[in-house]
């Protein structure tokens, strides 16, 4: 795959400004076309999507069809369905000094955007904010990942047989490219990936002030309490974290589990992945590969410290790592250090609540938490500590439902998207007083004749 040049770059960008300003993008009914040309290709690319995921990610069609293209099926129906109310300017009350003015509240594009997306999910986090980029009524650029070369060059062809490069356009190349992409000034940068790369993104945004959505990641926990249905539990903690083998933003990162109910678990973490994957994950089609060998060296020297108790198999060659539960880890050991981003949960275990939300809160403020227990105990938790998102006797099922913004917080992103939030963030909230000329407030002109009066409407 070949880089975009500087140059190709800078023509795209032009072009992009160039037809923004022609005001075609702000029609709500050429949006809404485009939402439904975008969904048609899809339909029409999907069995090439499904290839390039197995081709990059040992994606299984049904996985990639659930955790990839029907939540674009799924995101697109809804702007589809929602998009002219969304975009109706809002009237709001109008205080009594402003009257007999009137307030509204108009949901204008931003202009040309910049998308760039991760390998982990290469089509659905690169595609997801282009709904929203579409329904607002901007231009995108999108960056795909270089990692998942497949599916790059099907999201690029997909792209340009469906849209004209002068409205949204793929560009292609490793991290000089997105270094070159952003010196440009964009009206809003949406960057998927991880903490580190978001500060040089923060950092680029800062010459233009550019607006950033950052969708990040970092360690969520996991938490099992005494009471958890445990059989539940593991299934479905297990599923969370061999899904896409682990490779995946708000996967539970580490288990923090009540001590009495601590080996249960493990035997119950077992039988799920045999139900899921049979005796040897290796031959299952439907157990994914880790994205690169750089990724698996990296995750085999988290296996290094406390005792693996299920699991531990690698095979380089296929890149494979089976899923793993490593006991007896400590919190300064190095898989507790940094986001595992892979199929390795390490186990710490607890007396007393209080030491789960004391070591929460005393680290980075992560993009998801969750909790198996009573709802009681879960309010308390929740109070207690913060998060992007969660679930409560659940995992990464929150990402699923589109009446629910998606982000982090702090350290785990800023700026949520999905549903109506995806149309908002790519959109200006602009505030217009429409005053009438028939009227005129004396009271607000120099020399303020009647200022008491003025003081008292006011208080």
């Amino acid at each position: 795959m070949e880089n975009t040049s500087r140059a190709d770059i800078e023509k795209i960008l032009k072009s992009q400004k160039d037809f923004f300003l022609e005001c075609r993008t702000k029609d709500v009914d050429f949006r809404l076309q485009q939402l439904k040309k975008f969904k048609s290709a899809i339909v029409k690319y999907e069995t090439k999507i499904a290839e390039a995921l197995w081709k990059d990610l040992h994606k299984s069609p049904e996985e990639a069809y659930l955790t990839e293209i029907s939540i674009l099926y799924q995101e697109i129906n809804r702007h589809i369905k929602h998009l002219k109310k969304w975009s109706k300017p809002e009237r709001v009350a109008t205080p009594v000094h402003l009257l007999p003015s009137r307030s509204r509240i108009m949901y204008e594009p931003l202009g040309v955007a910049l998308i760039i997306a991760p390998w982990n999910y290469p089509f659905q986090l690169l595609m997801n904010p282009l709904v929203g980029a579409i329904s607002a009524g901007c231009c995108a650029v999108l960056k795909p990942s270089p990692y998942t070369p497949a599916t790059a060059v099907v999201m690029e062809e997909m792209i340009a047989e469906t849209f004209p490069s002068c409205y949204i356009s793929a560009v292609q190349g490793n991290r000089e490219v997105n270094r070159i992409l952003l010196e440009q000034r964009f009206d809003l940068i949406f960057f998927t990936g991880s903490p580190e790369l978001a500060k040089k993104v923060m950092t680029a945004a800062a010459k233009y002030l550019t607006p950033l959505v950052l969708e990040l990641g970092g360690k969520s926990p996991c938490i099992v309490d005494k009471d958890a249905n445990i059989s539940m539990a593991a299934r479905r903690i297990a599923w969370g974290k061999t899904i896409n083998s682990g490779q995946t933003c708000i996967a539970p990162d580490y288990l923090f589990i009540h001590h009495s109910v601590k080996d249960l678990f493990v035997e119950k973490y077992r039988e799920a992945v045999v139900s899921m994957y049979g005796n040897d994950c290796k031959q299952s089609k439907y157990y994914p590969r880790t994205v690169n060998l750089k990724a698996v060296e990296r995750l085999k020297k988290l296996m290094l410290d406390g005792n693996i108790v299920f699991g531990g198999e690698i095979d380089e060659n296929e890149r494979y790592i089976a899923p793993t539960l490593i006991d007896n880890v400590k919190p300064e050991y190095p898989v507790m250090q940094e986001e595992i981003f892979g199929p390795i949960l390490p186990i710490m275990t607890f007396d007393d609540i209080s030491q789960v939300t004391d070591y929460v809160n005393t680290h980075e403020k992560p993009l998801a938490l969750y909790y198996f227990g009573k709802s009681r105990a879960a309010g308390d938790i929740l109070l207690k500590t913060t998060s992007g998102g969660g679930c409560i006797n659940d995992t990464l099922m929150h990402v699923t439902n589109h009446n629910l913004p998606f982000g982090g917080v702090g350290n785990s992103g800023m700026g949520k998207y999905h549903g109506k939030e995806s149309f908002l963030a790519f959109s200006n909230k602009r505030a217009i007083v429409n005053s009438p000329v028939w009227f005129d407030m004396t009271l607000k002109y120099a020399p303020f004749k009647h200022f008491k009066k003025i003081k008292k409407i006011i208080v």
